[in-house]
C-alpha cells in the first residue's frame, strides 16, 4: 500500500492519467490496426504492394503532422492539440469500419497518421513538462510499458472480434477513443491544465521552429537513425502478418500470438532492463537494442515453427525495450526547454521509415522471399547505430566547446 501511494505521489496526476489512457488507447488501436493489412487483403482487390502504400500513407501524413502539432502545442498549449487529435482519431476508426473504396481507406489512414502525430509527441512533451529531469527516463519507460500492456490484450481481442465481423474491431476502437477523449477533457480541466499551459506557452512560430531544427545537425543524425529503425520495425508491425499468412497455416492467429508475446516480454522485462540501461548512456542502450533487432530479424528469416517465431519476437522485443526510451531521452536532452513540443513533434520525421517500410517489405516479400526480406532488414538495423553514434559524438563536442567559451 505504501509503495502504491509513493508511486502515485511521484508523478503529477495528469501524467498518471496519460499513462492510463495510453493503456486504453493502445489496447483499442492494437485490436484493429495490426489487422488492417489482412482486412484489406480479404475485403478489397488490392495487391500486397498497394496495401503497403495505403498503410504507409498514414506514416507519411504523420511525418508532417508531428512537427506542426508539436509547434502548435508550444505556442497554444498541449490540451487543445491532444483533444482535437483524440476526437479526430475516434471518427477515423469509425470510418475504417464503414468505407469500402481504396481511396477512402488511404485518406482515412492519412488522417490516422495525422492524429497520431499530433497526440503522441504532444503527450510526451506534456509528461516531460510535468516531470523533473531526473525522473523523465522512468516516465518514458512507464509510457512504453503502458503501450505494451494495451498491445498485450489488443491483438487477441482483435482476432476474436474479427471472426465475428471484420469491421467490428475498427468500430469498437473508434468508440473507445471518443470515450477516452471526453474523459481526458474532464480530467485536464479538473487538474488545472490551463494554469500549467499558461506557464509553458512560448512565442514559437513555424518559421523559427523550422530554422532551429534545420540547423541542428545532431538532431538530423538522430532522425536518420530513427528512420532506419522505423523501416525495420514496420516489417514486424505490417509485413510480418502477410508473411505469416502466406507461409503458415493459421497465420492470422500466429501473428496475434506474436504481438501479444511482444507486449508480454516488455511488461516482464521493462523494469529490470530499464534499471540496467540507467547505468549506461542512452547511446549504449540504442546500440545494444539495434543488435537485438537484428538478431530477432534473423530469427524471423529462419523460423519454421511458432516456438522459434516466439523466441525471435522475444529477442526483437529486447531491442524495443532498450531503444525507444533511450531515443526519447536523447531528444529530451537535445531540445531547448521552450521548444520541447517542437522537437518531439519533429521526431515524427521517423515516420518516413514507416511510410517506405511497408512498401519495401511488400515488394521484397513478393519479389524475393521472407528470408531475404528479414536478413536485409537485420543488416540495415545494425547500420542505424552509426548515425546515433555520430550524433551523440557531435553533441558532446558542442557541449565541451560551450563550456570552454564560458571560461
Amino acid at each position: 500500500m505504501n509503495r502504491a501511494r509513493l508511486f502515485l505521489q511521484s508523478y503529477h496526476p495528469i501524467v498518471h492519467t496519460l499513462i492510463l489512457g495510453t493503456v486504453m488507447a493502445r489496447a483499442a488501436s492494437s485490436m484493429s490496426l495490426p489487422f488492417l493489412a489482412i482486412y484489406l487483403a480479404k475485403h478489397s482487390t488490392m495487391s500486397p504492394g498497394l496495401i503497403g502504400i495505403v498503410i504507409g500513407m498514414g506514416a507519411l501524413a504523420g511525418t508532417v503532422g508531428g512537427f506542426i502539432g508539436g509547434t502548435l502545442s508550444d505556442r497554444f498549449g498541449r490540451r487543445v492539440i491532444m483533444l482535437a487529435a483524440l476526437f479526430g482519431w475516434g471518427f477515423v476508426f469509425l470510418g475504417f469500419g464503414i468505407v469500402k473504396l481504396p481511396l477512402l481507406f488511404m485518406l482515412l489512414n492519412m488522417l490516422n497518421g495525422l492524429c497520431r502525430s499530433f497526440y503522441e509527441p504532444v503527450s510526451q512533451a506534456l509528461m516531460a513538462d510535468l516531470t523533473e529531469p531526473a525522473k523523465r527516463l522512468q516516465v518514458f519507460s512507464l509510457r512504453y510499458m503502458a503501450i505494451n500492456v494495451g498491445v498485450a490484450v489488443g491483438p487477441l481481442l482483435g482476432a476474436f472480434f474479427a471472426t465475428m465481423n471484420g469491421a467490428l474491431p475498427f468500430l469498437l476502437t473508434g468508440i473507445i477513443y471518443l470515450i477516452y477523449a471526453v474523459t481526458l477533457y474532464a480530467l485536464l480541466i479538473k487538474f488545472g491544465i490551463k494554469q500549467i499551459e499558461g506557464e509553458k506557452k512560448a512565442p514559437v512560430t513555424f518559421r523559427s521552429a523550422w530554422g532551429v531544427i534545420r540547423k541542428d545537425v545532431t538532431f538530423r543524425l538522430y532522425i536518420i537513425g530513427g528512420i532506419i529503425g522505423a523501416i525495420g520495425y514496420s516489417q514486424v508491425m505490417v509485413t510480418l502478418s502477410q508473411y505469416l499468412q502466406l507461409n503458415f497455416v493459421n497465420g492470422v492467429k500466429m501473428f496475434a500470438i506474436l504481438m501479444s508475446a511482444n507486449a508480454i516480454v516488455v511488461i516482464a522485462l521493462q523494469i529490470p532492463l530499464g534499471k540496467w540501461a540507467e547505468k549506461y548512456s542512452p547511446l549504449t542502450a540504442i546500440v545494444v537494442g539495434n543488435l537485438m533487432f537484428a538478431l530477432g530479424d534473423v530469427g524471423f528469416a529462419f523460423s519454421h515453427s511458432l516456438t522459434w517465431l516466439i523466441i525471435s519476437m522475444a529477442i526483437f522485443t529486447l531491442g524495443e525495450i532498450l531503444n525507444y526510451p533511450a531515443a526519447n531521452m536523447l531528444i529530451d536532452k537535445l531540445a531547448p526547454e521552450h521548444m520541447r513540443g517542437t522537437y518531439f513533434g519533429a521526431q515524427t520525421l521517423n515516420n518516413i521509415g514507416h511510410f517506405v517500410g511497408p512498401w519495401i517489405g511488400g515488394y521484397l516479400l513478393v519479389a524475393y522471399s521472407g528470408n531475404s526480406l528479414y536478413l536485409g532488414i537485420a543488416f540495415l538495423s545494425v547500420i542505424g547505430s552509426f548515425f546515433y553514434w555520430r550524433g551523440t559524438k557531435r553533441q558532446n563536442t558542442v557541449k565541451i566547446a560551450s563550456k570552454m567559451q564560458t571560461f
